[in-house]
């Protein structure tokens, strides 16, 4: 049977999510309902899309009976009560990364998801990608050994979208591009908390930051260091350095397609959208939605790759950093 989507938020980022559905079997994915605050824009979006149930609000959405889980694509700052708007319907949620706006929020997250015993998942999807499915398989294997340094880093000129400049709409670079930096960092070293943040940066305007560099302190002489800007072009690129040898993600480390292990490159190439994306290699969208059916098929709560315990890791991770930055 089908795991029946509905989709909260008509935006470019939903619309990239419902294009990599279609490239996964209809037999296992369908959209059957999406809810915009303006139902002009839900109905635009289901005509493009031939989806066949439309609300002008996410109150209607919640209330759908025949939904099996939510995508929460809204913009940061919603996440939090959109979430818990769905959960406490008794509706599974897949929310967009970064889970909230804070740890606080997480926390509120989690705790709502459990009293309504739904299931739940930050939809950080590089997480998903078969690169990291690779990454992860070799370093259990230790075939670079321990991990000692991690480097990281994501920017592009990017301060002429409003979303990422203005604070009431989730502005700055550490929630929308440090997250897949620090994710990165979480996943190589197994969701271990560093012992000590350290963050140097400059703010666009007060609350939003522009640039960050965060140097994170494990125990036993480990460290991680991550780069993210709204401003300037960076290489985007990540490397784990371990005792035995180095894993490397050359390029587009939010969306990886290619990893070096010791030398040794694979390639995993992704499938060909029915559609124009809105973001580059947005049909890999279709990997953390393969994951959120797994983890509901099986009863799952939570999903094992994305940990609750991560999100929340992330989060205190991201508030240390913007409380510390200097």
């Amino acid at each position: 049977m089908a795991t029946r989507w509905g989709i909260c938020s008509a935006g470019k980022i939903s619309h990239d999510f419902v294009v990599a559905l279609k490239t996964l079997p209809a037999s296992e994915h369908q959209v059957v309902a999406v809810a915009a605050r303006d139902i002009i824009q839900s109905q635009n979006f289901a005509k493009k899309h031939g989806i066949p149930r439309v609300y002008g609000s996410y109150e209607e959405l919640a209330k759908d009976p025949e939904i099996d889980v939510v995508y929460v694509g809204t913009i940061h700052p919603h996440h939090l009560s959109a979430g818990q708007l769905f959960m406490t319907a008794g509706r599974s949620v897949l929310i967009e990364k970064p889970l909230a706006m804070n740890a606080v929020e997480v926390a509120e997250l989690i705790s709502t998801a459990q009293n309504s015993n739904v299931f739940m998942m930050e939809g950080i999807w590089t997480r998903f990608f078969p690169v990291s499915v690779e990454i992860r398989r070799r370093l259990a294997a230790g075939e670079v050994g321990e991990v000692q340094m991690v480097h990281a880093n994501l920017g592009a000129p990017l301060k002429h979208i409003p979303r990422l400049v203005e604070r009431d709409l989730g502005g700055g670079a550490i929630l929308d591009l440090g997250v897949y930096c620090l994710q990165f960092v979480l996943m190589a070293f197994d969701g271990e908390k560093p012992e000590s943040v350290h963050a140097v940066g400059n703010d666009f305007s007060p609350g939003v930051d522009e640039s960050m560099v965060i140097v994170l302190k494990f125990p036993g002489k480990r460290m991680a260091v991550c780069t993210c800007s709204i401003s300037t072009m960076l290489t985007n690129d990540a490397v784990i350095q371990g005792s035995k040898g180095i894993i490397k993600v050359p390029d587009h480390m939010w969306c990886p397609t290619t990893v070096e292990v010791n030398g040794e490159v694979s390639e995993y190439p992704l499938p060909e959208p029915p559609m124009p994306l809105n973001f580059i290699h947005s049909a890999g969208l279709r990997y953390e939605a393969e994951e959120a059916r797994r983890c509901l098929l099986q009863g799952l709560k939570e999903c094992p790759v994305m940990s609750w315990s991560h999100s929340r890791v992330l989060a205190d991770i991201m508030d240390e950093a913007r409380r510390v930055m200097k």
